[in-house]
């Protein structure tokens, strides 16, 4: 997590972390010390719902749905606290390199927000990190494009939902904005953006609607998965 520090380097006045939730003086885009290494000691691991979805691509994710990255999403999606969107990109980032490997040309593909979910929210929260990640890779010498070849559809918030309720639900949630696919020969490698996997539905939903416009993705990358998700 080379330079997570530095993503974290706006003095702010005495707030609660992000992370922890405690008081602390001096925190750095709203996440403590102890947090911040707490972050910076966890390192992307291949994840897999359990049973999972058909059209589901490989995941990989920085870590488990708990601790300070549980905390810091919660602050970022549901709170408002945008400044977030920097340091959580700069991790995004860790995790794509690691499901991609070696450096080379990529697209990256943020899951979209609905259009009341982004209104609530002010704004495509993933959308946000997935530009962070984008510029992140970018200054590491990656070739890396962040395009939105899919429209989010109207539908429950999945907060709400059980895990029947998010696969009728994730089945009708993509359209395509274009049936234009990517070209041919050296075409970059498609790398599907989430911030959390719970089920997978989602993702292998978003993947199909990918994959039948000529976008299939090779790999998805999210930031935590459920703890219940069995890691391979």
């Amino acid at each position: 997590m080379s330079g997570l520090w530095a993503d974290l380097a706006d003095l702010v006045l005495p707030a609660d972390c992000a992370g922890c939730r405690e008081r602390r003086p001096g925190l750095r885009h709203g996440v403590c010390p102890a947090c911040v290494a707490a972050l910076g000691e966890l390192r992307p691991l291949a994840v897999r719902p359990t049973p999972a979805p058909p059209g589901l691509p490989s995941c990989v994710a920085l870590g488990p749905y708990a601790g300070p990255l549980r905390e810091a999403l919660l602050a970022y999606k549901e709170h408002g606290r945008h400044g977030l969107a920097r340091p959580l990109g700069a991790l995004l980032a860790e995790v794509v390199a690691a499901a991609v490997g070696a450096a080379r040309p990529l697209t990256l593909v943020p899951v979209p927000d609905t259009a009341a979910a982004a209104r609530s929210r002010y704004g495509d929260h993933l959308d946000r990190l997935a530009r962070h990640c984008a510029a992140r890779l970018n200054r590491g010498g990656w070739a890396v494009r962040v395009r939105r070849p899919l429209r989010a559809l109207p539908r429950p918030d999945s907060v709400s939902l059980d895990s029947a309720g998010r696969a009728a639900a994730a089945e009708a949630a993509f359209q395509p904005r274009s049936t234009r696919p990517l070209q041919g020969g050296a075409a970059p490698v498609v790398v599907l953006l989430d911030d959390i996997v719970t089920t997978g539905v989602t993702l292998a939903a978003a993947s199909r609607v990918l994959t039948a416009t000529g976008w299939a993705p090779s790999v998805a990358a999210v930031l935590a998965a459920t703890e219940k998700r069995r890691q391979s």
